[in-house]
């Protein structure tokens, strides 16, 4: 799996602790496959739902990102109606579940 710089974009060797682009440090838990599908509350931008899919599946963060958007964009506003459900639907990382 691809890993890359949440702060300026660059591809990082797996296992990498730090940014060699920008410095910023990469944290280890953060890039795991195969977790649980939740919202993080370290990298989101808006509700975490992008960081949280991406994670979950293994997907590069900054292709699901431009995808929503675009998404949004283009399918009168379906895909914004999707996000907003995941914001709901998806639960908090740190949040015990009922």
């Amino acid at each position: 799996m691809a890993v890359f710089c949440q702060r300026c974009g660059a591809r990082l060797p797996v296992g990498a602790r730090f940014c060699s682009n920008c410095g910023t440090v990469i944290p280890v838990a953060t890039y795991t496959p195969g977790r649980p599908l939740v919202r993080p509350i370290v990298g989101r931008q808006i509700a975490g739902v992008c960081i949280g899919l991406s994670q979950a599946y293994g997907w590069d963060l900054s292709l699901v990102r431009i995808f929503t958007v675009l998404g949004a964009l283009f399918t009168s506003g379906l895909v914004f109606i999707a996000y907003l459900a995941c914001w709901i639907g998806i639960p908090e990382e740190g949040v015990p579940l009922p």
